[in-house]
């Protein structure tokens, strides 16, 4: 059964598309099957994986509103060896008819019940907003990766998700936790960001993922070419990065199965 990780931060600009793009490459590097789902109405990880959103028979929209069967919405990017659930600017639709719905926040997990066994990872692309596209990724996952720059602001912004995710876990999904918080963006540089970074570790220790991703000029020009950056320059830092990453979330998954059949036992 996959595990399903919603990418998430309702400050915009902090790298959540671009992890989910290049963390779902690089997970099918390590031979991991990976679905992304895109839950931003920019469609920015759809065209972002080389999938042209504006050229789509059925968007997660569909999947959300209409009851579409999620495999009909399923595309697969020309590189890159994982699924996407695509969306595009008529998900905006969804964030106010959602809300007339019956049981309105559970409709991506149920959607989800019938996938889930076919792949090891399914990632969430959450929009830069807590509403109810959010409140249905969170409900949906069992984790949630929270990029971050480390920047005073995003302290403030860091607090308040955390809180929704207490209260998701509370309300609809008792079995949400936070897998990891990244450092994106990073310049080691910045006397500041190394403040930050300093006072994450001492406050969430072992949760703050030990890869750090860089800001990179490949990194950043790779979804103009619809790719990720894995496939435009391999051996780039911040293509070495999202392995580094994809292979400390596999170490973790593969520690919490020997712990949970530990336990079991």
């Amino acid at each position: 059964m996959a595990k399903i990780i919603a990418v998430a931060n309702q400050k915009g600009g902090v790298g959540k598309t671009t992890t989910c793009v290049n963390l779902a490459a690089s997970l099918c590097a390590t031979q991991r099957r990976v679905l992304l789902i895109d839950l931003d109405p920019q469609g920015n990880a759809t065209m972002g994986s080389g999938v042209d959103k504006t050229a789509l028979e059925a968007t997660v929209c569909d999947v959300l509103l209409d009851d579409v069967p999620i495999r009909d919405a399923l595309v697969r990017p020309p590189e890159g060896g994982f699924d996407v659930l695509p969306s595009n600017q008529d998900l905006t639709v969804a964030e106010v008819e959602l809300l007339t719905k019956p049981d309105r926040q559970y409709r991506l997990r149920r959607a989800l019940e019938a996938v889930a066994p076919d792949y090891d990872y399914v990632l969430i692309d959450c929009p830069p907003a807590i509403n109810m596209l959010t409140v249905n990724a969170l409900t949906a996952a069992d984790h949630v990766l929270i990029p971050m720059q480390c920047e005073y602001y995003a302290l403030e912004g860091l607090t308040a998700l955390i809180d929704t995710i207490e209260q998701i876990r509370s309300s609809a999904n008792p079995k949400l936790e936070i897998h990891g918080i990244l450092r994106t963006m990073f310049d080691p540089r910045n006397n500041l960001a190394n403040e930050v970074s300093s006072q994450l570790m001492d406050h969430f220790g072992e949760r703050v993922y030990r890869t750090v991703i860089p800001r990179n000029i490949r990194l950043a020009e790779a979804p103009s070419f619809g790719k990720a950056v894995l496939f435009h320059d391999k051996y780039s830092r911040g293509a070495l990065a999202y392995l580094a990453l994809a292979g400390e979330i596999n170490r973790r998954e593969s520690a919490a199965g020997v712990g949970g059949a530990a336990e079991a036992n």
